[in-house]
């Protein structure tokens, strides 16, 4: 698993890079990046202790009412307000997200470098006249978090394209290895709402467009084109990370029995196939198209056809990583307490 993860971070970073000196087929890049985003994020999220917070079926239930609120309202302040404005906004706020994404995104490959008391040694900082509110970082962190200013200032004041996807890929893979759906049943629950979600806003509303090509943020990522009145084709980081930490959940099922990745297999491939289904409809109509419609059935189709196949729904729906992160933790606590004995 830890080659095929190198293999994919290596490949991940030479596909975004590689249109700076060759000419990339965006639809191809489009495909590449996003699955190898997908496949990096899901390598990282396994690790020894479960995730402990995980989302519930309520706040899955919820997630397309509140995610519709705020794409309404980003509509309306770039309808009534000035969009340098917002925008300017916007761009201080991501400048600040950016540089804890990319420290948290390249933090595990620059540990081995350092001393190991700065990767173990917390600092807390508290801030002024509020001393209940605390940070805490390790040096390491601290350190990691250089390249992100630079590359953060670089965006902020260039808005290069591939400043943008950096910051991308750095909110995606860190998305999708830090957020746990829990269960397969509030995977299945958030992936049909934002389904529905995608479809009203796309196909029904101009709100979902509109903000796309208003928003200027490292909330997509951007593909260069040889059509000066397109130049770069859009892919939003919600169509990574949503079905990503899906695809990563069955990864963790896989590993937690020890039997391989083979629903993590299914899942993935569905993912590339709704993908590359959305590229070509995209194409054939020459309209924007809502990526879910198309990646949400196959994930779970390819996911639930590969289990029933197998004999094992019971098994697939019984998953729930809040049970094993609290048995992880009691395994940990009475370790401990055999230690102080």
């Amino acid at each position: 698993m830890v080659s095929g993860k190198r293999i994919g971070e290596l490949a991940l970073a030479g596909i975004t890079l590689a249109p700076l000196v060759v000419p990339v087929d965006p639809n191809v890049n489009v495909i590449l990046t996003a699955c190898l985003t997908v496949y990096v994020g899901c390598h990282r999220s396994v690790k020894e202790t479960p995730p402990s917070e995980t989302m519930s079926n309520e706040h899955a239930m919820r997630f397309p009412l509140i995610g519709s609120a705020m794409l309404l309202s980003l509509f309306l302040l770039f309808k009534f307000l000035s969009k340098d404005l917002v925008n300017f906004v916007l761009t201080g706020y991501f400048f600040l997200l950016g540089i804890i994404a990319l420290s948290a995104t390249l933090l595990p490959y620059i540990e081995g470098f350092l001393p190991k008391r700065w990767n173990e040694e917390e600092i807390v900082w508290r801030f002024p006249y509020y001393k209940s509110l605390a940070i805490e970082f390790t040096r390491s962190q601290v350190f990691a978090g250089i390249p992100g200013v630079f590359f953060c200032a670089w965006y902020a004041s260039k808005k290069h394209f591939l400043a943008n996807n950096i910051l991308g890929l750095a909110f995606s893979i860190q998305g999708i290895e830090m957020l746990s759906l829990g269960s397969f049943k509030t995977g299945a629950i958030l992936l049909v709402g934002l389904f529905f979600y995608d479809i009203f806003w796309v196909f029904f509303t101009p709100v979902m467009v509109t903000v796309a090509k208003s928003f200027d943020a490292p909330i997509k990522l951007l593909f260069r084109t040889s059509n000066a009145a397109r130049p770069y084709s859009m892919l939003g980081l919600g169509d990574i990370v949503i079905p990503g930490i899906f695809v990563a959940l069955a990864l963790r099922f896989d590993v937690s029995r020890g039997k391989g990745s083979n629903y993590f297999k299914s899942a993935f491939i569905g993912y590339i196939v709704g993908l590359a289904l959305t590229i070509v409809v995209m194409n054939w109509f020459n309209a924007a198209q809502p990526a879910l419609l198309y990646i949400v059935p196959g994930v779970i189709g390819f996911l639930a056809t590969h289990c029933i196949w197998n004999g094992e729904v019971k098994q697939l729906l019984a998953f729930d990583e809040s049970k094993l992160a609290a048995s992880s933790k009691e395994d940990t606590k009475t370790k401990t307490d055999k230690k102080e004995e």
